[in-house]
């Protein structure tokens, strides 16, 4: 047996059930759950209907590098969205099976053996899957605080020298999950001159890079940032995407990979070996999703409005800030994290993430304690009905 499987901590989910072990959520309220970040907005109709139309494809075994069609069509729309030259779709774009497996196994692929004694970082709090892919590659995570008085900005200057020398990969997440903060091109120039002066790889996790608040200003992505500081050759970069969130479909596990055809290549190899391709069907209907923008807008509408009405309302008994984009908020608690996501499934039957439970003690605190984590996934009327659920609980404090 892999000896780091011994090195997991529990998935998040896994302690919430633990958490609500021995209570049962309020009698005649309909449960309500904001603890996951599943859309639960509905699947736009064209996406379906190109999954209909491919059932024909599933007597085909899909290749590795994917259709040819659906990497074009990738490149086309990082090109559209970003405003850059378009990846090459030959050597820089890898369609993958959802982003979470892509994050993991990219791990295994570039970090194992890669230094005698490799370390991976991450922000924190995070999603826990960049820290499971570091342990079972062999590497030692490393976690950078991101804090409230800083702006939730991750403190690089935590770690030593002695650290970063031994640094395989890098984590960004931006938009962050959870605090949706959104990494600008200064955060950016540092982050490629770390890489730079220590040769490690950035993994730039943008799931939530379609969820924001302004049409006018699409967060920055780190292809974009590396073509404005003149790598155009994208150095060390990949770039992690998904249709999940951008076109509630989380169920149908359509992302990609993009950005250094070196790291590309090897993690091509990796996969054929890996056996993760994806199927012809989801190609097609993934095809119709990034050619399509208008259901995007009229999503990231939902979004910005229930965040403009029920932001406020938080706010005024649970501080957190209007995030820059995803569909989160970060609530300060003026209780324990865990005590309050307990008290609001027992006398509201609803559902929050202890900010605890994706946070790692690191320099002698977690980041996480006394947070929680909205997730406003829903129709705007049961979030709404949850929000004042929530402020109903925490008035009684």
């Amino acid at each position: 047996m892999n000896p780091h499987l011994a090195k997991l901590h529990p998935y998040p989910f896994e302690r919430l059930r633990k958490l609500f072990e021995g209570v049962a959520p309020a009698p005649g309220k309909k449960p309500i759950m904001l603890s996951i970040g599943e859309p639960k907005h509905p699947t736009p109709s064209l996406i379906r209907q190109a999954l209909v139309e491919g059932l024909g494809r599933l007597s085909n075994y899909p290749t590795t590098p994917g259709m040819l069609p659906l990497r074009e069509a990738i490149a086309q729309w990082i090109a559209r969205r970003h405003c850059i030259p378009a990846p090459d779709p030959e050597t820089q774009i890898l369609p993958v099976s959802g982003s979470r497996e892509a994050l993991f196994a990219f791990s295994q692929a570039v970090v194992t053996g890669s230094r005698p004694d490799p370390a991976v970082v991450m922000p924190n709090p995070c999603y826990q899957i960049y820290e499971g892919g570091a342990l079972l590659a062999g590497a030692e995570p490393f976690y950078l605080d991101s804090l409230l008085q800083n702006g939730f900005k991750p403190d690089h200057t935590q770690l030593p020298e002695s650290v970063w020398r031994r640094v395989a990969l890098l984590f960004a997440c931006s938009p962050d999950n959870p605090t949706g903060r959104v990494m600008l091109l200064d955060d950016w120039k540092k982050l490629f001159e770390l890489s730079d002066r220590h040769g490690f790889i950035i993994a730039s996790d943008e799931c939530y890079s379609e969820i924001y608040f302004d049409e006018t200003k699409p967060p920055l992505g780190a292809l974009a940032a590396a073509r404005m500081l003149g790598r155009d050759d994208y150095r060390n970069l990949v770039v992690f995407g998904s249709l999940s969130k951008r076109s509630n479909v989380p169920g149908m596990r359509s992302g990609f990979v993009a950005g250094d055809a070196g790291l590309i290549k090897i993690f091509l190899l990796y996969r054929t070996y890996h056996g993760t391709a994806m199927s012809d069907v989801v190609a097609l209907a993934s095809i119709a999703a990034w050619n399509d923008e208008a259901h995007v807008v009229a999503n990231r509408a939902l979004y910005a409005e229930k965040f403009r009405r029920l932001q406020p309302l938080v706010n005024a008994v649970l501080p957190c800030a209007f995030p820059d984009a995803a569909f989160y908020l970060w609530a300060k608690t003026p209780v324990s994290d865990q005590a309050l996501a307990r008290r609001l499934y027992v006398d509201q039957a609803v559902t929050v993430l202890p900010g605890s439970f994706i946070g790692r003690n690191s320099s002698q605190i977690n980041p996480g304690e006394n947070f929680i984590r909205i997730a406003l996934v829903d129709s705007l009327d049961v979030c709404s009905d949850a929000v004042d659920r929530i402020v109903e609980t925490v008035r009684t404090l």
